[in-house]
């Protein structure tokens, strides 16, 4: 018999079938995660080692657990089978994060989301089959890398050298309609909304035109949205 603890308002079997998640390891990018997922509507059930973790999540999330996630009695207890979503956030013990990927695997859990904190560490995850690796600190490392080097307010890569881009409009946009700006044909990138004080976001047409105190959202290849941000 697996032991543990847990706190919160169901008991975990019964909320497996709903819109829920499970978070595995709830240190600042677990518990970021699950507090966001929970904001947006959705059932998480955390899982940690870690008692004094356990205790802050009480009451933050719609169920958590003390428990050792690389037992595989342990997940099945905790009906982890019975969900189609969980999230390996266990980023200081390589061990750990590789063994409870490994266990979901053969649980059959059909959408596992694991942490990478290198590159090793997810050519690992990925030669396991997990279907979704992610870099947090790398991603990270790189979208402030384009923030801090121009006048970007948000970059969000898309793929390979595709990027959105949140930020201030150039001279050459102001007061033009975009239909006649041609930034698309003269610079490679597309505007694809704009937002205003008062009025908030909005899409674009070839008829928008963009005022000075807009913001706007660019989109196309990194390099190019990039070079276009930093016109003034």
């Amino acid at each position: 018999m697996a032991r543990y603890s847990l706190f919160g308002r169901r008991d975990a079997t019964r909320f497996a079938e709903a819109s829920s998640v499970v978070v595995i390891g709830l240190g600042r990018f677990g518990s970021a995660l699950a507090v966001e997922l929970m904001r947006s509507g959705t059932e998480v059930l955390g899982i940690d080692g870690d008692e004094e973790i356990v205790q802050a999540h009480n009451g933050l999330l719609t169920h958590v657990v003390r428990a050792d996630s690389t037992k595989e009695a342990t997940l099945r207890e905790l009906s982890v089978p019975d969900f189609t979503s969980v999230v390996v956030a266990i980023g200081g013990d390589i061990q750990a994060s590789i063994l409870t990927s490994s266990l979901l695997l053969k649980l059959g859990i059909s959408n596992i989301w694991a942490k990478a904190v290198s590159d090793p560490h997810g050519e690992i995850l990925t030669q396991l089959g997990v279907h979704h690796v992610i870099y947090p600190e790398k991603d990270m490392g790189k979208r402030v890398a384009h923030l801090v080097r121009g006048a970007m307010q948000d970059y969000i890569e898309i793929g390979e050298n595709f990027a959105i881009v949140k930020t201030t409009p150039p001279a050459l946009l102001i007061g033009v309609p975009l239909g006649e700006a041609k930034v698309r044909a003269k610079h490679g990138i597309t505007v694809t909304a704009f937002h205003r004080d008062g009025v908030g976001w909005s899409y674009t047409s070839l008829n928008t035109v963009i005022q000075d105190g807009d913001v706007i959202l660019i989109a196309g290849q990194s390099e190019r949205v990039e070079a276009f941000s930093l016109l003034r």
